[in-house]
This record gives C-alpha cells, structure tokens and sequence, in this order.
C-alpha cells in the first residue's frame, strides 16, 4: 500500500530551487556576454585586416600589369571593373569588392600619407576617423 501512494506523489520544483537555478542562468551569462563580445570585436578586427591585405595585393598586382597604381575615389572599383579604359583588362579581383566587416565602404587613397604610394583604410565600427578600441581605424600601412 505505501508503494501505491508514493507513486502516485508528483514530483516538483519548489519556488526556491527555481529562483537558485535561475541565478546560476544569469550569472553564467553575465560572464559570457562579455567575453563573446570582446570575441566578436577580434574576429571583425582580424577580418578587416585580412581584407586590406587581399586588397593592397590586388593593388599592386593592378600596378605590376598597367605599370600605376588606380587613381581617384574609384581606384577600388578598377579592381572589378574597367574604370579606367584599359586595352586587354583583367580584373584584378573576381566580384564585387568586399565591404568591412561593420559594412562600410574601404577607403582608397592615391597618392597616401606621408610618401606612401596608396593607403586602404577601413574606419572601423563606428564608420568615423579616429577612434580607439574597436571604433580604431585599420589601415594597409600598420
């Protein structure tokens, strides 16, 4: 008789063992958030970086066939399109040119700053010169 009536008792959670479960839940995700933030602003940083370096290769490549760098705003873009009116043009990339990882337009400056030939600048998360941790700018030249 007294295995019948502990079958039938149901089984549940008491107020307090919720309240503790939930406690542990936020307080683990107090300590995650943070670090895949930070893991976040490292990938978009290190993609951004990647893509300059795809992008100062093209460059120069685009030197080494047409003897100069590309010119003016669109100097970029005569690395997926004839821009310029080049006789036997060959892109020096495939597709459309890629955006920074906070979906902004790389910057191209030709001539650069102090002496260089060309500089790609990406302005980082917040789009603007200038700026410190993830709003920092990423250039070709660093």
């Amino acid at each position: 008789m007294k295995k019948a009536k502990k079958q039938n008792l149901r089984h549940s959670f008491t107020l307090i063992e919720v309240v503790i479960v939930i406690v542990i839940l936020v307080t683990l995700a107090s300590i995650a958030t943070p670090m895949y933030m930070n893991y976040i602003k490292n990938a978009n940083i290190g993609a951004a970086k990647s893509q300059i370096k795809l992008l100062v290769d093209a460059v120069n490549g685009y030197k080494l066939a047409y003897k100069d760098y590309p010119q003016g705003e669109n100097g970029l873009q005569a690395l997926v399109e004839n821009v310029e009116d080049k006789e036997n043009w060959t892109p020096s990339l495939q597709g459309a040119l890629p955006k920074d990882p906070w979906g902004n337009d790389y910057i191209y400056k030709c001539p650069g700053d102090e002496n260089r030939p060309f500089e790609i600048i990406s302005y980082g998360a917040d789009g603007e010169p200038g700026g410190e941790d993830e709003n920092a700018d990423i250039n070709s030249w660093e």
